[in-house]
């Protein structure tokens, strides 16, 4: 049976979106069959795969808001297949909201698919609002990239009372999947500081695996690529595929 992660953080900025692609395009070189749905306005998980936006005919808004099968708007890449998002996707929070149920959309749209994937990766914008809400109702479990930088936990308080107003309104089956730190600097001592409080924050449930601060990982989406493609042996890529087997092994666990 299929599982549903969202990769949430309403912080901006945290490798959010990078995490989300990076992860589904090693899992899939790992074997698992992974969708990536791009939830995000911003689309850009959709052009991190080399999909052009002005091209894709259907598009995530069009599942959750003019009943388009999912099915007929995923795209296959050779890193895995993608449910794109187009700029439309921007309205969709205010659209919702005149909708019966608007919280279900995007687990009423991903359902009838869940079980052609081992995993479904959502990639949510950088808010706690109607859209992520959705992707939390979709979800069996969250991902949170958090930075290893100074404002690092403020808002992850934010976060988890959000995940627990769903479990108790509209999701009870939601659970932290898990913790990946990002943008960590070994030179630095607050970067070891930072991951040392949220390992504590939230016990076993951090990868052991870190992501560096590395300018691949920055550079492989202008080139439509994830970074395991852009340059294979970068650390940005070995720690990606690090988290991934994380992932993997928990997963056939």
């Amino acid at each position: 049976m299929g599982r549903i992660i969202a990769v949430v953080n309403q912080k901006g900025g945290v490798g959010k979106t990078t995490s989300a692609v990076n992860l589904t395009a090693c899992l899939h070189d790992l074997g698992l069959k992974v969708l990536l749905c791009d939830f995000d306005p911003q689309a850009n998980a959709t052009s991190g795969f080399g999909i052009s936006k002005k091209k894709i005919k259907y598009s995530v808004y069009d599942t959750i808001i003019n009943d388009v099968a999912a099915q007929q708007a995923v795209v296959s890449t050779k890193f895995g297949d993608v449910l794109p998002a187009s700029a439309d996707l921007a309205g969709a929070g205010v659209e919702l909201v005149t909708i019966e149920q608007p919280h279900y959309r995007l687990s009423a749209a991903l359902k009838p698919i869940k079980d052609d994937y081992d995993l479904i990766l959502i990639d949510c914008p950088p808010s706690l609002e109607m859209l992520t809400l959705n992707a939390l109702a979709a979800a069996d479990g969250i991902l949170i990239p958090v930075q290893c930088e100074y404002y690092a936990l403020e808002g992850l308080s934010d976060l988890m009372n959000t995940m627990r107003m769903v479990k108790r309104r509209i999701n009870p089956g939601l659970e932290v999947f898990g913790v990946m730190l990002t943008m960590f600097d070994g030179r630095t001592n607050f970067s070891t500081q930072v991951a040392q409080e949220v390992r504590r924050h939230f016990p076993g449930k951090v990868y052991s695996t870190v992501i560096p601060r590395n300018i691949r990982l920055a550079e492989a989406p202008s080139h439509g690529l994830p970074v395991t493609a852009y340059d294979r042996g970068s650390r940005g890529s070995v720690a990606y595929k690090a988290v991934a087997e994380e992932i993997y092994r928990k997963m056939k666990g």
